[in-house]
């Protein structure tokens, strides 16, 4: 399956569109991982725990697009567009949503 976030698909040419797919996923945030950040807030750096779990989320939301756009016959996505927000009482969950076009291209 082919997916990019451009409206068109270079030397290749869409011959039918399928509609608007789309894929989500929440995950909780993780006590320790939580801590942890909080540290690397206070003394500087990246939270690789965080950024694993962000790419993770991605991923999940992307194939779940993508398995929708199988079925209905496509065989690649444009236009996707990410979307990152946070949910929940205490914004203690991270939502992710990946959006786009199903086509069948040859």
């Amino acid at each position: 399956m082919l997916t990019t976030t451009t409206p068109n698909i270079e030397g290749k040419r869409i011959t039918r569109y399928y509609g608007i797919v789309s894929g989500e996923t929440i995950i909780g945030a993780n006590l320790f991982r939580d801590l942890f950040a909080s540290v690397r807030d206070i003394v500087g750096g990246r939270s690789s725990s965080y950024e694993e779990v962000l790419r993770k989320a991605k991923d999940t939301a992307l194939r779940e697009m993508e398995e929708q756009a199988m079925r209905l016959g496509a065989n690649a996505v444009i236009g996707v567009d990410l979307d990152y927000e946070t949910v929940g009482g205490s914004s203690s969950m991270l939502m992710v949503t990946a959006s786009g076009t199903a086509v069948f291209i040859e």
